[in-house]
């Protein structure tokens, strides 16, 4: 029996060739993994003593030969499989430990350049694990060093192979090279048209290539694979019966919730993530102290002030019976005070960019409370992100809604304008009304909103719940839909409920009704021409 041994990650192989070679097993190695077995005592047969032929090209090219694939893939079973490897003079490999170039750890690193990342593609790796998973009845195949003790196991108690691991492993090689290719073509396609830029491949301004690439747009191809890894198997899913699974891209963007940190707090469920993942995103839409709320889903309580503090105070007292078992984020470290505040109620996550010592000693005084430190919360997402939608049978993709509007396309309809103070809480609200389900409206006074009316079949009784779920006074408060009045009955609840200015993307056929409605109740309404549909 051989074994053909050739390792980037070199972890457990010594000792795993040492149970190898105990077995009478011959071991075939290249490169740095033979000088690391022939360094700890174990006898090596070199890959060129099997190829007859150098290492070649920097290492580029060593074992893409006969005497290696040949020894891999022939089959055991066939007669004249066999007669053609004797006639070559090709002996069977009979067992493959790869695994591959460091790929992902090299574009991880903030100073990688593109021929940095090119030259760490494996391709010789793959070829061989793909190779021994496709002939796995007759090829142990390892890509995985978690792997070795099941396999010495059972030589040592079977003095072969199970089919049943070797399909396991082959099944796992397969997955493994599938993820490899997908985050090359992923880390290739995110540099764009920035490959072709001179002197591209050596540029140093690292900082300057990831603000490009940031504002680059979707691009994709026609065959589309992504890659995750997985963080944890969840107690469940949405409800207790729904078996749930929680994976991160391999290289999240700078403020997603999988690089966040958990401080305090027992194990995060699928809703806690899901709901978590909303908070932020909204929170993103704020550069002052923010705070957000969030039940379900939906924003429940938005508030921004001069301090973190006063943010809090104002998104607890925007819905206080909401909040209660809710997300709370925020863009500010959260200082003693706050922490004071939240810890009056029961919340299943707090998440900021930091936490005071103290506040977190008061707050780690909650046993259940979870504690999440997320750096670059405020981060915004880059403008090639996606936002992927599963469907029955297939995904759907897009860009992120990543913008409030276009201030070239704003404009005020009515008569009346908004003021300046009415002009800058009609933008607090419309990035509220943003990360809300449609049909949303967003009632807002004095940075904190009053009533947030989602998910309605139609607008109107979006508009009414928004004023009947309003947690203070609406007299002289503005109003934010996500989409545009179809009828002027929006306007007019609006103007019962004491509601002085209007924002909305307009593009109605009954755009001049809503209009008029406003002119002539004395609300001043501005278009926006930018929908935030959000389903």
């Amino acid at each position: 029996m051989r074994a053909l041994i050739s390792v980037s990650d070199k972890s457990g192989i010594i000792e795993f060739a040492k149970e190898l070679e105990a077995l009478g097993v011959e071991i075939i190695s290249t490169g740095g993994t033979n000088k690391t077995l022939q360094e700890n005592g174990v006898k090596v047969t070199g890959i060129s003593e099997i190829t007859r032929f150098p290492e070649c090209l920097d290492g580029r090219v060593k074992t893409l030969h006969p005497a290696v694939h040949g020894g891999i893939l022939a089959r055991r079973d066939k007669e004249e499989h066999m007669k053609q490897i004797k006639d070559l003079g090709i002996d069977m490999i009979d067992i493959v430990v790869i695994n591959l170039y460091p790929f992902k750890e090299t574009i991880m690193k903030p100073d990688v350049t593109l021929e940095d990342a090119i030259e760490n593609i494996d391709i010789g790796g793959p070829a061989m694990l793909r190779s021994a998973a496709k002939n796995h009845n007759d090829v142990v195949v390892i890509c995985d060093p978690e792997d070795y003790i099941t396999v010495i196991k059972e030589l040592k108690e079977t003095q072969k192979v199970s089919y049943q691991t070797k399909y396991k492993l082959a099944l796992k090689v397969f997955e493994h090279t599938a993820a490899y290719d997908a985050m090359i073509s992923d880390y290739l396609r995110k540099q764009g048209s920035l490959a072709g830029e001179e002197n591209y491949r050596e540029t140093l301004d690292i900082t300057e290539i990831d603000n490009k690439i940031k504002k680059q747009k979707v691009e994709l191809p026609e065959n589309l694979t992504f890659t995750y890894e997985k963080i944890q198997d969840l107690r469940y899913g949405e409800n207790p019966h729904q078996k749930a699974y929680y994976y991160r891209e391999i290289m999240p963007a700078a403020g997603s919730l999988t690089r966040a940190v958990q401080l305090h707090g027992k194990e995060l469920s699928f809703n806690n993530i899901n709901d978590t993942n909303g908070a932020i995103d909204t929170l993103k839409e704020f550069d002052e102290p923010a705070v957000v709320a969030v039940k379900h889903a939906n924003p429940c309580g938005v508030g921004v002030g001069e301090n973190i503090y006063e943010a809090y105070l104002k998104a607890y007292k925007a819905d206080q019976i909401s909040i209660f078992g809710g997300i709370i984020a925020a863009n500010r470290t959260i200082d003693v005070n706050t922490a004071l505040e939240i810890s009056k109620i029961f919340v299943e996550i707090v998440i900021a960019p930091d936490f005071t010592e103290e506040a977190l000693a008061i707050l780690m005084k909650k046993q259940n409370i979870r504690l999440m430190k997320l750096e670059n919360i405020s981060e915004k997402a880059p403008a090639a992100t996606l936002d992927i939608k599963k469907i029955s049978g297939g995904i759907l993709i897009q860009e992120i809604d990543g913008d409030i509007f276009d201030e070239a396309n704003v404009m005020t309809v009515t008569k009346k304008k908004p003021s300046a103070e009415e002009m800058k809480q009609l933008i607090f609200a419309m990035k509220v009304v943003k990360h809300i389900k449609s049909n949303g409206i967003v009632i807002a006074k004095d940075g904190r909103t009053l009533g947030i009316g989602p998910g309605q079949v139609n607008r109107i009784w979006a508009v009414e719940n928004s004023i009947r779920q309003a947690t203070g006074d609406t007299n002289g408060a503005v109003l934010a839909s996500d989409a545009f009045f179809p009828f002027d009955d929006c306007v007019t609840a609006a103007a019962i409920a004491g509601v002085s200015a209007i924002i909305q993307p307009g593009g109605s056929m009954n755009d001049g009704d809503s209009i008029k409605k406003a002119d002539d109740l004395g609300i001043a309404m501005v278009f926006t021409g930018m929908r935030h549909f959000k389903h």
